[in-house]
């Protein structure tokens, strides 16, 4: 094989090599740095300074219009609390208390990281819109089917959900890991 044709091939190869692995560490690859609360993840170097490239691109990805970590911190749920990945035929029951912020909001984003389309337009749960009990409780579920009170849509396939706080209290913006967040518990498929 000729110098100049062996050559022009290795360019490409490792062209293709560098794109291909560029493609999976953004589109495909969980974000390093992570931290984790019950089936809650959340990354310290989004919204931050110390985000890397790398970092920036994913939260640019599937991110969209992410907030500085100093007024906003994200957690993500691709499974339950049983450690099971959440699954679009299944209903689940999200519960618990105010997480400690100002506001707070629990969307679920379907594979393609955009809002689950349905009839109903029913996308999120959050502090203005919950229903709580007398002592505080909130209890919201995520379906395919539509259900009594406090329901977030989904559909068959794989979703996330995103858990949202706004101007989180000193206490959770300095250890996030153990910040009190709410269960999702699977009820039946």
């Amino acid at each position: 094989m000729h110098p100049a044709v062996k050559f022009a091939v290795m360019v490409m190869l490792g062209a293709l090599l560098g794109l291909g692995a560029t493609w999976l560490a953004v589109f495909h690859a969980t974000m390093p740095g992570g931290i984790a609360d019950g089936p809650w993840r959340s990354n310290l170097d989004i919204g931050s300074t110390g985000g890397d490239a790398l970092t920036r691109a994913r939260v640019a990805l599937h991110g969209l219009l992410a907030l500085n970590r100093g007024e906003t911190v994200y957690y993500t749920a691709a499974s339950d609390d049983a450690g099971a990945r959440l699954d679009g035929a299944c209903t689940y029951r999200i519960s618990g208390r105010d997480p400690a912020a100002r506001w707070w909001s629990i969307t679920a984003y379907g594979a393609d990281d955009y809002l689950i389309p349905n009839p109903a337009h029913r996308y999120s749960v959050s502090k203005n819109s919950v229903t709580r009990d007398a002592g505080g409780t909130f209890a919201a579920t995520v379906s395919p089917r539509a259900a009594p009170g406090d329901w977030i849509a989904t559909v068959r396939g794989r979703y996330t959900l995103t858990l949202r706080l706004y101007n989180p209290a000193p206490s959770v913006a300095a250890d996030p890991s153990h910040a009190a967040l709410p269960r999702i518990e699977k009820v039946g498929c």
